[in-house]
């Protein structure tokens, strides 16, 4: 072969990939190109599947070409190699030789063709061995591109009188991972069953039904093909098993066959319950043993190592690919080897399986989520892990792993989605366990705390309100989660502007938490942290300090000093003091919490971030605006670093970081920031969220300041109107817009009615 691009000889090509890639046919129809050039005396095809095979191809090579004798084959075929090599001065003769499907390099030892001027090999494998890939130029073959199926499949279909929407061929192109194979052979079944391309679409999304009965029959395989899809790695699989580490390779193909095949994180299947089932099914191998060895590595507990060594040997053998530089996608396997392996498992090894799957899912999970790419993973292969599950995730009960899934979504700052996943989610949770299941009660409880993040505070409240009355019939007044539902109610309560309702609330239910659960239960400290804060939003905040700084003395007993809980207390007990008069001294608080949090969370976690963005906000309060914004300029760095721009958090410290601007005199600055933020507002969270509401607050107040008083004037009487039909008449923000357009008609000499 020449080297594209150079012209230069490459004596040895070695085509690598995974089954059904068309390797072979590659390698045929370069070779047929050559002979029909008249660049070749010889061309000799070996299936090198196994040595055996390979030998009886070299001897009938030196049988037909050089007379040898049939009854020696191994003499046969060294005198083959042998004439390879040119002799003398004799004219060399031209040859190429292809070793198609090499199954195992050992097999080849001795075996080789040599690396001569006058002649070319080419290697077809789904090894990826170093001692393979490396006599040659190696080149990666993979599948289809979506543009190369697509014609693939209209040119095979239109030499059968067929055509189909192209939308339709592009969905089966990508349902069967642009497989070339799995394209060919679908292709012939669609012919040979009479069927439209959406019937058979339909057919291959049904996860009961087996991927051999949608291809044809062995004896019907297009092209001379020798196996079908579903047969095309089975040969591969049982070779990996038996290589080092023994007995691993096809239970880490099994866990991976359950996850996402676009990549699997390598935390999850280097995870305790991975490595559990890896020792599990390497243990259960060994017992069928007569007579185990004394060291038996197969009765030894996987570990990290190991586990990693088996991804590794399914990437030499292209049944996977392993990127260990990526390591948040390090195993990749196609989406058809998966369904294949899918396929011969028996139902109770599949929900097997799917337990472990949910079980290294949640192992992996890391809280709090800092890497936003990690959770993305880890969304992306729970949501593939419960298309492959059926009802397993839900018995006996749902599995931790549903709910994970959904708060990761809202606290990587998507809490509109994480409302539409907890929608969904109660609704399956209400079809598996019934109405009245504590998941159930639960999955609710979730989507209606979503549904007041994503900015429907009174839906919210509607819908604990309807969900504590079905959890005082069916779980009882003291159940820990009826406790806890009482508690989100109460918060949006609040956060409808019903703050005296809240604390009231608050008031009721800590009650009956020092009944039920004792003064020392967290359940308890939380609700006074939250009475003590809705003490404080209902103005008498001289009252919040004096009860977060009794809290703080009991959980400083209880807890200790770097309890996240208490630190969050110490957080919250500076901002209220700064709120009675003492600014100075909340700077000074923010600063030492700040220190502590850095030691105890790291400089990453959200509470840290948010102290600090607190201690901006109070810096600007006693005065320093210039050291307010330069600090809210750092704190936006690490939010959009550490949780993304659309983050609510990273959207708050934006808004902040303009207002200060503003408060320092760069009024056209922050009128221009503003707008910038409240479209990306608009976006996330919508148009109706309060955060989005008090950004065009804001933004007015900046018109006004900028002398276009009458634009003030007509933004803020449509945010009043907005206000009033979304948050109501009593809510503060409305209250403060009231406040706030009266000044500025005022400005603008208009009369007040």
């Amino acid at each position: 072969m020449r080297s594209a691009g150079e012209g230069v000889a490459v004596l040895c090509q070695v085509l690598v990939g995974t089954g059904g890639v068309g390797k072979t046919q590659l390698a045929a129809d370069y070779a047929n190109s050559f002979w029909e050039d008249r660049a070749l005396d010889a061309l000799v095809w070996i299936t090198a599947s196994t040595r055996s095979a390979a030998v009886t191809g070299y001897a009938q090579a030196g049988v037909e070409l050089l007379c040898a004798d049939a009854t020696d084959p191994e003499q046969a075929a060294k005198q083959f190699l042998a004439w390879l090599t040119p002799k003398g001065s004799a004219r060399p003769c031209r040859w190429l030789v292809v070793l198609d499907d090499v199954a195992d390099v050992a097999d080849l030892h001795e075996l080789w063709p040599p690396a001569v001027p006058n002649g070319h090999t080419v290697i077809t494998s789904r090894r990826r061995d170093a001692a393979l890939t490396g006599r040659g130029r190696l080149i990666e073959v993979g599948v289809f591109t979506q543009t190369e199926a697509l014609a693939y499949l209209n040119d095979t279909l239109a030499a059968q009188g067929r055509t189909e929407p192209a939308d339709q061929l592009a969905g089966l192109a990508h349902d069967l991972g642009y497989l070339p194979l799995a394209l060919s052979q679908a292709a012939a079944y669609l012919t040979d069953a009479g069927l439209d391309c959406a019937t058979y679409r339909r057919d291959l999304a049904d996860r009961a039904r087996a991927l051999a009965d949608l291809l044809p029959e062995p004896s019907a395989l297009p092209d001379d093909q020798p196996t079908s899809v579903a047969a095309a790695w089975s040969l591969s699989i049982d070779r990996a098993q038996s290589l080092r580490p023994a007995g691993l390779a096809r239970p880490m193909l099994q866990l991976a066959a359950m996850l996402d095949p676009n990549g699997i994180p390598a935390s999850v299947l280097t995870s305790p319950p991975a490595l559990s089932h890896l020792s599990a099914c390497r243990a259960g191998a060994a017992a069928w043993r007569a007579t185990p060895p004394r060291h038996d590595p197969g009765r030894a507990p996987a570990g990290i190592e190991e586990a990693e060594m088996a991804i590794r040997l399914l990437h030499r053998l292209s049944l996977a690919d392993h990127t260990p530089g990526t390591p948040d996608q390090a195993m990749r396997v196609h989406q058809l080897v998966q369904r294949a392996v899918r396929d011969q498992l028996s139902s109770h090894r599949l929900d097997e399986l799917v337990r472990v799957a949910a079980d290294a899912l949640i192992s992996a999970w890391p809280a709090p989520e800092r890497d936003l790419s990690h959770a993305q993973a880890l969304r992306a292969n729970t949501d593939a892990l419960t298309r492959h599950a059926g009802k397993t995730l839900y018995r006996p009960r749902a599995h931790i792993v549903l709910y994970r899934a959904g708060t990761s979504l809202g606290q990587t700052g998507q809490v509109t989605s994480a409302r539409d996943y907890y929608r969904q989610l109660s609704r399956t949770t209400h079809h598996h366990l019934g109405p009245d299941h504590p998941d159930t009660l639960r999955a609710r409880s979730h989507l209606a705390w979503w549904q007041g993040e994503a900015g429907d505070a009174a839906g919210a409240a509607a819908a604990f309100a309807d969900l504590l009355r079905d959890q005082l019939r069916a779980l009882g007044p003291d159940h820990p989660d009826t406790l806890r539902t009482r508690h989100s109610l109460a918060e949006w309560r609040g956060e409808t502007g019903d703050a005296a309702g809240a604390a009231a609330a608050f008031a009721d239910l800590l009650q009956d938490q020092l009944r039920a659960l004792g003064p020392d239960h967290p359940d308890t400290f939380t609700t006074r942290h939250n009475l003590a804060w809705w003490r404080g939003r209902v103005g008498d905040a001289a009252g919040s300090v004096a009860q977060f700084a009794d809290l703080l003395q009991d959980q400083l007993r209880v807890l200790g000093c770097d309890h996240p809980h208490t630190l969050r207390t110490r957080h919250n007990l500076a901002w209220w003091r700064g709120e009675v008069g003492d600014a100075a001294g909340a700077v000074a608080e923010f600063a030492d919490i700040l220190r502590d949090r850095l030691r105890v969370l790291g400089p990453d976690h959200p509470d840290t971030l948010r102290t600090r963005h607190n201690f901006a906000w109070w810096r600007g309060r006693v005065g320093d605006m210039a050291g307010a914004v330069a600090e809210f300029a750092d704190v936006l760095h690490d939010r959009l670093r550490v949780l993304g721009p659309d983050h609510p958090d990273t959207l708050r410290t934006r808004g902040h970081l303009a207002w200060w601007r503003g408060e320092l005199g760069d009024v056209v600055g922050a009128a221009v920031t503003t707008a910038e933020l409240l479209q990306d507002q608009l976006r996330v969270l919508g148009p109706d969220h309060p955060h989005t509401l008090r950004t065009r607050g804001q933004l007015a107040r900046w018109r006004g300041d900028m002398g276009d008083v009458a634009g003030a004037v007509t933004a803020f009487t449509e945010l009043l109107q907005d206000q009033l039909r979304v948050l109501g008449p009593d809510h503060a923000d409305t209250l403060a817009t009231g406040r706030s357009l009266t000044r500025w008609e005022s400005a603008s000499g208009r009369q007040v009615c």
